[in-house]
């Protein structure tokens, strides 16, 4: 299975980056392999529907699980079309959260927002 997580780098001990749409990269992580590739987040710098892009390349990734601080509905949408299930990120580094999705302590993400529609949204 694979499990995809926005980054500030194309490192596995890097943060989760807090915002889903414009993250530089995504780190995919193959649970059957155990290694990491990163994909550069094409969507970045969109001058809008970065959320509805990034989401695409998810699904073309082959990608069923999302963690992430948060999600838009439009972007949501594709995910959930595309069968990636959302879970909430918890603070610390994309290895971290991809041990806490095994050890079953990350939840479901619930509170997917409107979008931030050319707002950046880069807090927690």
């Amino acid at each position: 299975m694979k499990i995809i997580i926005p980054v500030e780098s194309k490192n596995a001990d890097a943060p989760v980056c807090p915002s889903f749409g414009r993250t530089p990269f995504f780190m995919l992580f193959d649970t059957e392999t155990q290694k990491s590739d990163f994909i550069d987040n094409a969507a970045a710098n969109s001058q809008g529907g970065a959320g509805i892009k990034a989401a695409q390349t998810l699904v073309d990734s082959g990608a069923k699980i999302l963690i992430t601080y948060r999600c838009g509905q439009n972007a949501a949408d594709v995910l959930n079309a595309g069968g990636i299930k959302i879970y909430k990120a918890e603070n610390g580094s994309a290895n971290d959260n991809i041990k806490k999705y095994k050890e079953e302590k990350l939840s479901v993400l619930t509170d997917i927002h409107p979008g931030f529609h050319n707002h950046g949204g880069k807090n927690k």
